[in-house]
């Protein structure tokens, strides 16, 4: 897209290649080297570039109006790569503002905010066959490792780098069997506090961790290793931070003018989304990520503030809003078909998944919020009273197919007093092992995508803290350290087993209660299946054990068991099936006509596999 397009586009709100404009550009004009400043500031008087180059404000560069509806820009030649920089505004009222640059690619690290300069012709990559063969994964596995990259690991009080990272979680992440490594924002941000979800940078990587290049070869990596990485990205609010968007050139420009629009619930300035220059601002920030660092997936924060005024439904639907998400959502989904564009989304409004084409608002796939508060509800409550919970394991099959979802225990069901996911387990220390090994049994069983935040594979009991590493220690002691074995190995069953992903979102096909009524005993059975094979799950939601029970199976044939959360390898009682179960035919016709008599523990889920007669595959 040339010069002109591009500002058309810009100030028609349909821009997603702004960033190829605006901010500092490395090149040459009229033989001389140097950076080419481009900036938007429609309120304002005059613009200055200011830098080390500069000596700051002593020789400040003025900037030129090339258009009539604000845009500056200059060139300045001996200025170099790593350079620091800021524009220096005079407003219409005569005030002076010193702002980083909104388009910056890279930024000092805090407490300092200046923009820096960076050049893209020093990333290289060897990830073609990866950019080319990747897609939504509708029928592939799914399992996601979500990562505070500043918590992962540390160095003493040092977080890991980029690439520390490279070095260690990419093995690590493979050899645990996820597919997918989802990155906490990357944007820079002032206030470690807010985990990146404030943020003042919106095409600068943070410099926490390292500089472009070195994570573009982070990402090259994951790739090289076939994992996908997916990072998170906040439109709704930016920090009120001075040097930042707020006030941008003395008056309203990136949030709301209006004083009850302007300031969001956590203390920031919510992004004017009516404002057509500010849609093209994100959807080209959007746009980067994928171009420029070759991102997997793009995971949209706080979507109910996106729908709706506030994110409050009774204000009604901010339709300025959703009409910028569907656009943004179009023009990714058509620009790079193979990112995922997931939604964090708490709301019941409709269609969040539909194609824009169809009146949806586009996005691939949703987390499914209320399948994750109903499930911890359930595992929760004394096993006495689940009689009048069952329900809530059985809802989310009423209304599961009618979006994509991803089942998530995310890093927000690890803060602010909620406490871990195996910390909400009823029962003792011993008891909340077994139920969290049941409940994670489960989770893999249940149609949709996976996501697991740091932690909760080795069962950790200390809520997320920034500041610190997850808790390594753990795994000195066994029942963290068969917890851990127990959660790589159901990490590689999903993903050896395509009935537990393949037919996720097809409604009849991939998921049919067994027996979904059995309250009293709190036993639930379903079955999972592709076109080879079945996999039975049986969850016993009690502390009382069955050495006969029976439970009826989608055919007559062999049953194994691949899976077994009481198995002592995993800190359990060891009541398992180690030999295979041949079925028993019932006399009756059709599905479901047999079934095999199990021994079934105390908290225990278990998976039965069965090749489909006439299948010469076998998967077992």
């Amino acid at each position: 897209m040339n010069k002109n397009k591009i500002i058309e586009t810009f100030h028609e709100g349909h821009c997603i290649e702004a960033y190829r404009l605006f901010g500092a550009h490395i090149g040459k004009e009229n033989n001389q080297s140097g950076v080419r400043f481009t900036v938007y500031a429609p309120h304002a008087r005059r613009v200055y570039v200011i830098g080390n180059f500069t000596e700051w404000d002593e020789h400040p560069v003025e900037m030129q109006r090339t258009d009539a509806f604000g845009i500056w820009s200059v060139f300045i030649n001996h200025v170099f790569e790593w350079d620091c920089y800021k524009y220096k505004i005079e407003t219409g009222k005569g005030d002076i503002l010193y702002k980083a640059d909104p388009y910056a690619f890279y930024s000092e690290t805090r407490p300092n905010n200046a923009s820096k300069i960076y050049d893209f012709n020093d990333i290289q990559w060897t990830d073609e066959k990866w950019m080319k063969s990747r897609n939504k994964n509708f029928d592939q596995p799914v399992n996601i490792y979500e990562v505070y990259a500043g918590g992962w690991k540390k160095h003493g009080e040092y977080p890991y780098t980029y690439l520390d990272l490279e070095k260690e979680l990419i093995p690590y992440v493979k050899e645990k069997g996820f597919t997918h490594i989802e990155m906490m924002p990357l944007c820079e941000y002032p206030f470690d506090g807010s985990w990146g979800y404030q943020a003042s940078g919106y095409y600068s990587l943070t410099s926490r961790y390292g500089n472009p290049t070195e994570f573009a070869s982070f990402v090259n990596a994951c790739h090289r290793e076939g994992i996908g990485l997916i990072i998170d990205m906040v439109p709704v609010h930016f920090v009120k931070d001075a040097f930042g968007l707020i006030a941008f050139d003395g008056e309203p420009l990136y949030e709301y003018a209006d004083a009850e629009n302007r300031e969001s619930q956590w203390g920031t300035m919510n992004f004017n989304l009516w404002n057509e220059e500010v849609r093209s601002f994100l959807m080209s920030s959007a746009c980067f990520w994928c171009d420029v660092y070759h991102i997997d997936g793009i995971r949209v924060d706080a979507v109910s503030n996106l729908i709706y005024w506030g994110g409050n439904s009774n204000r009604g639907v901010n339709q300025g809003s959703v009409d910028f998400v569907k656009r943004m959502n179009y023009y990714l989904n058509r620009e790079y078909p193979g990112v995922m564009l997931i939604a964090e989304d708490s709301s019941d409004f409709a269609k969040v998944t539909a194609s824009t084409l169809d009146g949806g608002l586009g996005f691939d796939y949703k987390w499914d919020l209320g399948w994750m508060n109903d499930t911890l509800k359930y595992y929760s409550t004394d096993p006495l009273y689940r009689v009048y919970d069952h329900h809530l394991l059985t809802f989310s099959m009423h209304y599961f197919y009618s979006e994509k979802f991803i089942l998530p225990f995310s890093h927000d069901e690890n803060v602010h007093g909620k406490k871990t996911i195996i910390d909400r387990m009823w029962g003792d220390y011993e008891t909340k092992f077994s139920q969290a090994r049941n409940l994670y049994a489960y989770m893999y069983a249940h149609p949709g995508k996976k996501l697991n935040f740091i932690g909760n594979e080795i069962a950790s009991f200390r809520e997320f803290d920034e500041k610190k590493e997850i808790d390594w220690f753990l795994l000195e002691y066994p029942k963290h350290r068969a917890f851990a074995k127990f959660f790589s190995d159901l990490n590689h069953i999903y993903l050896k087993y395509p009935a537990l992903y393949q037919y996720d979102y097809t409604c009849g096909k991939g998921f049919q209660w067994i027996n979904a009524d059995n309250a009293k005993q709190s036993v639930f059975s379903f079955v999972r299946e592709d076109d080879s094979q079945y996999i039975v799950c049986i969850m016993n939601c009690k502390p009382e054990s069955y050495p006969q029970y029976d439970v009826k199976v989608p055919q007559n044939g062999v049953y194994k068991e691949i899976l077994n959360t009481e198995d002592a390898l995993y800190g359990g009682c060891n009541m398992c099936n180690k030999k295979p179960l041949h079925s028993i035919t019932d006399g009756k016709q059709g599905i479901f006509s047999s079934h095999i008599t199990i021994q079934l523990a105390p908290w225990a889920t278990i998976y039965f596999v069965c090749g489909k007669k006439g299948d010469k595959k076998k998967h077992v």
